[in-house]
C-alpha cells in the first residue's frame, strides 16, 4: 500500500454476498495503512446526560460530529469510513485531512459546551500505534439493498483507539480551527420520535462483542445468522418506515437543532426553521418527495459493525426472547458478551448533503438505546 493512500477506502470493492457468509471470507477484508488514523468521539458521562432526559441531543451531538468530519472530507474529495455509536461516533482517516478534521473537532467541542453545557471527547491515534501494540483492524464494504453501502470493521484496532482516548491521561494534540467557522452544512433532526412499522413490535438496540477466547469473525457470523434466522431479512427488520415517519411541529422540538446549527439562537432562526419544516412537509407529498422517503428507509444506519456488533431492530417481544436466549447460550460458552436495551419507539437524526443521492440517517432506539444497552455491557464486562 503506497504511501499517504487518501482513496484507499473508496477503491475497496462492494460485496453483495450475505453478511453472516461475508464475515467469515478474511480474504475480503484489508488492513488499513498504517499512515491512516483512527480519530473517535464521545460525550463524557453519556449515560448520566441520558438519564437526564437529553438522550436525543446526544445523539444529535454525535451526529454533528460526524457530519463536522465528513464536512472536511467532502471538500478534500475524500471518502472515509465511520460508524455513529449513539452518543459518539469513529472514524478511519488518511494524513491528508487528519489535522483539519481534528481542528474542527476542537471547535466542534467548544460549540457543544457553550451551546449544551455538554463535554465531548475528540481524540485521535495512529493506526500505525494500533499494530505495534498488536491490534488488528481491516475493512470492507458491504451492502444488502444496493444503495446503501457501509464500512465492516473486524478487528479490536477501533476498541483499543477508544479506550485510550477515553483515558484519563489521554490529551488531544492540536488546536481548533479558530478563524473558520464550523460547517454543520447537511445536518438535520427534522423528524419526531418513530413508532416501530407494525404496532404490536418493539424495538431492539442490541450491542454485541466477541470474547478473546474466540475469533471474531466466526462469533459475529453465529450472531448475524440467529438475527436473520429469528427476525427475517434487514428489510423485514427495519425500524424505519414511511408511514411511521412524523415531522417535529413544535419549537420546544426543534430548539436542539437550532443550538447545533447556529449556537444560542435568536427567535428569527426558530421561526425560519418551522417555515423550513412547513415547506418539507408540503415536498414530501410531491413525487420527489416521496421516493426521498423511500430511499431515506434503505439509507438508514441500522447495523454497525466496528469491532463490535450495534444495531437497531424491530419485532415481536416473542422474537426477542428467542434471540436473548440464542445470545445467552453464547455468552454462557464464553464466545460473547451481550446487552440490549428495548424501547416502543426509535429516534433519527440526518445528515444530507443531496435531496436525491447524497444523505444518511442515523438511527438508536428512543430513550438512549445504545447507550443504556453500553451502560451493561460494560458492567457485564467487568464482572467476566
Amino acid at each position: 500500500m503506497s504511501a499517504n493512500n487518501d482513496q484507499f477506502y473508496s477503491r475497496l470493492p462492494v460485496n453483495r454476498i450475505p453478511l453472516s457468509d461475508l464475515l467469515t471470507e478474511d480474504h475480503l477484508f484489508y488492513s488499513v495503512p498504517d499512515d491512516w488514523s483512527v480519530i473517535v468521539t464521545d460525550i463524557k458521562g453519556s449515560t448520566s446526560v441520558v438519564q437526564n432526559g437529553l438522550h436525543e441531543t446526544v445523539n444529535f451531538i454525535a451526529t454533528g460530529s460526524i457530519v463536522v468530519v465528513l464536512n472536511i472530507c467532502f471538500k478534500a474529495n475524500i471518502t472515509v469510513p465511520f460508524f455513529f455509536g449513539g452518543d459518539g461516533a469513529s472514524f478511519i482517516v488518511p494524513p491528508t485531512v487528519k489535522d483539519a478534521a481534528i481542528g474542527a473537532l476542537l471547535l466542534y467541542k467548544d460549540h457543544t459546551r457553550e451551546n449544551f453545557n455538554i463535554e465531548l471527547r475528540a481524540g485521535t491515534v495512529s493506526v500505525r500505534d494500533i499494530y505495534d501494540h498488536g491490534h488488528a483492524l481491516k475493512l470492507t464494504k458491504f451492502t444488502s439493498s444496493g444503495n446503501f453501502t457501509i464500512p465492516i470493521a473486524l478487528g479490536n484496532g477501533l476498541s483499543y483507539a477508544e479506550k485510550l482516548i477515553k483515558g484519563d491521561d489521554y490529551l488531544l494534540p492540536g488546536e481548533a480551527s479558530r478563524g473558520d467557522e464550523l460547517d454543520l452544512n447537511g445536518m438535520q433532526c427534522r423528524w419526531d420520535k418513530i413508532k416501530p412499522p407494525e404496532n404490536h413490535y418493539e424495538v431492539l438496540s442490541l450491542i454485541v462483542l466477541a470474547t478473546d477466547n474466540v475469533r471474531q469473525s466466526e462469533a459475529f457470523q453465529k450472531v448475524i445468522s440467529y438475527i436473520d434466522e429469528i427476525y427475517g431479512t434487514p428489510e423485514k427488520r427495519q425500524p424505519i418506515s414511511i408511514s411511521k415517519l412524523k415531522l417535529k411541529g413544535t419549537f420546544t422540538k426543534l430548539g436542539s437543532q437550532i443550538r447545533a446549527r447556529f449556537g444560542n439562537a435568536k427567535f428569527f432562526r426558530y421561526i425560519q426553521a418551522f417555515f423550513s419544516n412547513t415547506v418539507a412537509y408540503l415536498y414530501f407529498q410531491t413525487k420527489t418527495g416521496r421516493t426521498y422517503l423511500t430511499r431515506l428507509v434503505e439509507m438508514s444506519d441500522t447495523l454497525v459493525i466496528d469491532g463490535k456488533i450495534n444495531t437497531v431492530i424491530t419485532g415481536t417481544e416473542q422474537q426477542r426472547l428467542h434471540l436473548d436466549d440464542k445470545l445467552n447460550k453464547l455468552e454462557q460458552s464464553g464466545e460473547i458478551h451481550y446487552a440490549f436495551y428495548v424501547s416502543k419507539e426509535s429516534v433519527m437524526s440526518c445528515y444530507v448533503r443531496d435531496l436525491k443521492d447524497d444523505h444518511i440517517h442515523f438511527v438508536d432506539g428512543a430513550e438512549g438505546g445504545y447507550t443504556k444497552a453500553a451502560g451493561v455491557l460494560k458492567l457485564k464486562c467487568r464482572k467476566a
